[in-house]
């Protein structure tokens, strides 16, 4: 199989409404993935990131654009790459009358693995996501999170050669999250590779070795976390509630990235004893900490991540 899992150029997804205006919901998303690499696309809800991913995944034929899964033409020949991926759509359900042990099975076996092989993956998967004492349990008495937990289950236990994950820990708590990138690492240590979409900033920075920044249908900016933290300016910041009064004083300091009515500064350690006595002389309330992933998303898109429009 071709280097590059996964090599998109200029996809782009137009729909055409019957009375209003058409929506482009991607205009001209170009990217590569390498084998083995797990990579996020992080934005908004609404930024793309879900029809990109039905596009990759076959699911949903693009207007124009190329997409290249292990070297063959996946818009050309869809059949030809579908062995080789797995999905977990966003907020996908398990059969509800099925028990996630049978989900699971039913799952490998579908795909041709032999029954000993879909019983020992589906056990293992299920243990990996901490699933052990509900496996037998209809997945209608389970909790939301618990069934998400599932449809995760049952997508990694194929160890699928390229996995698309679009928001796959939604719902899950904070434990459960954690035990899910655990698995997602293993997966890629094996030779899998990754394509997860999130809105979680801390799932985005834990998880890729690269992430993609998608906003309104576009490409904005690619790299490391620490690339992209890089690129705003400084290595500290200092947040000041309702700054706007003295933002050009603070803008001498460097960057400002606003987040509502709070300004951040983008600073290094010859500025902080400044800004600090600026903010405490106009009577306003000022936090330090390092440059974040929140402060690059800022940067980049003009906007919070948890903003809707």
């Amino acid at each position: 199989m071709n280097s590059d899992a996964l090599r998109a150029d200029s996809v782009r997804k137009i729909y055409h409404g019957r009375s209003g205006p058409d929506i482009e919901a991607l205009s001209g998303v170009s990217l590569r993935i390498a084998r083995g690499e797990r990579i996020a696309l992080l934005g908004r809800n609404g930024a793309g990131k879900t029809t990109f991913l039905r596009i990759a995944s076959t699911l949903l034929a693009p207007t124009s654009g190329a997409v290249e899964i292990f070297g063959r033409d996946a818009l050309a020949d869809p059949e030809s790459v579908r062995p080789y991926l797995a999905v977990v759509p966003q907020e996908g359900k398990p059969f509800m009358h099925l028990t996630p042990r049978e989900q699971a099975y039913t799952y490998l076996r579908a795909r041709g693995f032999s029954r000993e092989t879909a019983k020992s993956r589906a056990d293992h998967a299920l243990d990996q996501m901490g699933l052990a004492e509900v496996a037998d349990r209809l997945s209608i008495t389970l909790s939301g999170g618990q069934r998400q937990r599932t449809m995760v289950a049952t997508v990694i236990s194929t160890e699928a050669p390229l996995m698309f994950l679009d928001e796959p820990t939604i719902g899950m708590d904070p434990f459960a999250r954690r035990e899910v990138w655990e698995s997602f690492r293993e997966l890629t240590v094996k030779g899998s590779t990754i394509l997860l979409t999130t809105h979680y900033l801390d799932e985005a920075e834990a998880l890729s070795q690269r992430l993609y920044i998608i906003d309104r249908g576009r490409v904005l900016a690619e790299g490391t976390a620490d690339e992209l933290k890089h690129r705003v300016g400084g290595t500290l910041r200092v947040s000041i509630v309702s700054g706007d009064g003295i933002a050009q004083q603070l803008s001498t300091f460097g960057p400002l990235v606003r987040d509502g009515d709070i300004v951040h500064v983008i600073t290094g350690p010859h500025g902080l004893q400044e800004i600090l006595s600026i903010a405490a002389h106009a009577n306003l309330t000022a936090t330090v900490g390092p440059v974040t992933l929140e402060e690059a998303f800022l940067h980049v898109v003009g906007r919070s991540i948890h903003d809707e429009s």
